[in-house]
């Protein structure tokens, strides 16, 4: 059965999207640690992120790099901060989130937003990315 970010690269569940290259894609998590708490995915379902092939591994580091740079750009923080959990959703995810204290890095509060904040960031992070 296809993990729920498959089923956002289909099209089939609508996303926040940042930022969209062939093979991977940027959204905006909808239960964010901080505003602009960003997930960054391989198009292809592969459960864990070692199990990547070499190539797909770095596009995907490349690639959450540079949505990184927009997203420090794009929403004030003192810098943005990296997490590969996979815990939650057998999709590879890389976590970008703005981090101010260490409390937003811990998974453990979270930032209530509606649809239109949602959207302005992910614009504004969108803006950012060349």
């Amino acid at each position: 059965m296809a993990s729920i970010f498959t089923k956002i690269v289909n099209g089939e569940i609508p996303c926040y999207k940042v930022a969209e290259t062939k093979d991977f894609l940027a959204f905006l998590d909808v239960n964010p640690n901080a505003k602009g708490h960003t997930l960054c995915i391989p198009k292809v379902e592969v459960d864990k992120l070692f199990d990547l092939d070499e190539v797909t591994y770095i596009g995907l580091m490349e690639f959450s790099r540079n949505v990184a740079i927009a997203l420090g750009k794009a929403v004030p923080c003192k810098r943005v901060g990296v997490s590969v959990i996979g815990l939650e959703v057998p999709h590879v995810h890389v976590h970008l989130i703005p981090l101010n204290s260490m409390e937003d890095a811990r998974f453990i509060s979270k930032v209530k937003l509606n649809k239109e904040e949602f959207e302005a960031i992910a614009s504004r992070i969108s803006a950012f990315m060349e």
